[in-house]
């Protein structure tokens, strides 16, 4: 297995990151590395573009497997078929200072046949990737946190047991 890792820290509550993070359709406003279509709910099949910098924008169906509100967002995607090369991205959002800031990790988990290969290949600019997304991230929910985004920031998500995650 091959990793890739990004961390930051926000100073703004989970539960706010959390409504920026899975307004998808509010992605093309703020986020250099993404965009997704699709609501994040569990089961839910997404497409997603990955535009890591200074390569070729790639595009993915994966479907989510975990939503745990303002805790974790996960999916599955494949390369061709299952085994070859697969990935299953994750963001996990850790509440610091009793809730009033967070700690937003991004990670890619890379397994398969030509995972070793491709990660190789795709590992440093999709970490460069990843520390600009969390850095736009980063400023949308601080704003959001100040009071300077009046909408855009909320969007429904269903958890793993079908409860609503925002």
């Amino acid at each position: 297995m091959h990793e890739i890792r990004a961390t930051t820290e926000i100073d703004a509550p989970p539960e706010i990151v959390w409504r920026v993070l899975t307004a998808f359709d509010r992605y093309p406003e703020w986020n250099p590395f993404l965009t997704v279509v699709g609501r994040p709910n569990y089961g839910a099949h997404l497409v997603v573009e990955v535009r890591p910098p200074g390569r070729s924008a790639a595009r993915f169906r994966p479907t989510v497997t975990a939503v745990e509100r303002g805790r974790e967002l996960r999916w599955l995607g494949h390369l061709f078929a299952p085994g070859l090369f697969d990935g299953e991205h994750r963001f996990a959002l850790e509440p610091l200072n009793d809730g009033d800031r967070t700690r937003f990790v991004q990670s890619e988990s890379f397994r398969g046949a030509l995972a070793g290969p491709l990660a190789r290949w795709l590992g440093p600019a999709t970490e460069r990737g990843f520390r600009e997304m969390n850095g736009a991230l980063k400023e949308r929910a601080e704003a959001a946190a100040r009071g300077e985004l009046m909408e855009g920031i909320g969007a429904d998500a269903r958890t793993s047991d079908g409860g609503l995650a925002a």
